[in-house]
């Protein structure tokens, strides 16, 4: 199992997760660009739209869900999402083949095995997801405010993660946001600081951890070094290969066991 990222950050998200060598189960999770872009980005990888198996959605923010109808309607791809998150935008999805995940309720996408979880963001039903190919786990964890032990018991045991990285705290609180902004971002439904991170890491059984990609940075309150740093407190001494995933290029294939694959 492997995985890739078209780009990460508040301008535009999407993820890719594949299982399977000869004839590879593709599922997106996210999608924040427009057609084309994301068009091009696939291209960048070697994709085409086609390949894809169905869109998974985390929520209904505009960077994780601004492209996912149209790429759908496009190819005659399925969209997985909660219910609430499709209250929230169903008069966008006409058209589109809507199917309902919910919390701690596996299913499958061909040879994937898709377990959402709750978070606490500030959206109408947000979900994150694990995905298995029955040999690896890969935890993806963006768009929360604090860790929970939900989400905790979710991601014990991944080999690889997506996490997010979104503030420096300090950075943020000197940052020329307006007080409404800053409280928002740093507030308990709102991003993961480097801090909560490093908890979260802490907090895991890291056990088969092998790759840590620290996702969705903020451009203007956080720095790779910062988050470079957060992290290393915490895994420094174990075999763990630690990445930035950024806005513009997102990153590469890479594979959930040890070792990097097309990067």
């Amino acid at each position: 199992m492997k995985f890739a990222s078209l780009g990460s950050g508040s301008e535009g998200n999407a993820l890719l997760v594949s299982a399977g060598a000869a004839s590879p189960t593709i599922v997106m999770v996210d999608c924040g660009f427009g057609l084309r872009e994301t068009e091009r980005r696939l291209a960048r990888l070697g994709l085409e739209a086609s390949a894809l198996a169905a869109i998974l959605v985390t929520h209904e923010h505009g960077d994780h869900v601004g492209g996912v109808f149209k790429l759908a309607r496009r190819y005659g791809l399925p969209v997985w999402m909660s219910y609430g998150t499709w209250k929230a935008i169903e008069n966008k999805a006409e058209g589109v083949d809507i199917r309902f995940c919910r919390d701690g309720i596996a299913f499958a996408v061909d040879q994937l095995e898709m377990l959402p979880y709750t978070v606490p963001h500030d959206a109408r039903e947000p979900l994150q997801f694990v995905a298995t190919d029955g040999v690896h786990r890969l935890g993806v964890l963006t768009d929360a405010g604090h860790p929970t032990p939900h989400l905790l018991a979710a991601l014990h045991g991944c080999d690889a993660m997506l996490l997010e990285c979104n503030h420096d705290r300090q950075l943020l609180a000197d940052s020329p946001y307006p007080p409404s902004l800053k409280s928002r971002i740093g507030g308990p439904y709102g991003h993961l600081s480097n801090d909560h991170s490093a908890e979260i890491l802490a907090s895991l059984d890291r056990s088969r951890l092998n790759k840590v990609v620290c996702a969705h940075l903020s451009r203007q309150n956080n720095t790779p070094v910062l988050v470079r740093e957060a992290v290393d407190a915490v895994v420094a001494n174990e075999q763990v290969d630690v990445l930035i995933a950024c806005q513009d290029e997102g990153f590469g294939w890479l594979d959930c066991h040890r070792g990097l694959v097309g990067v």
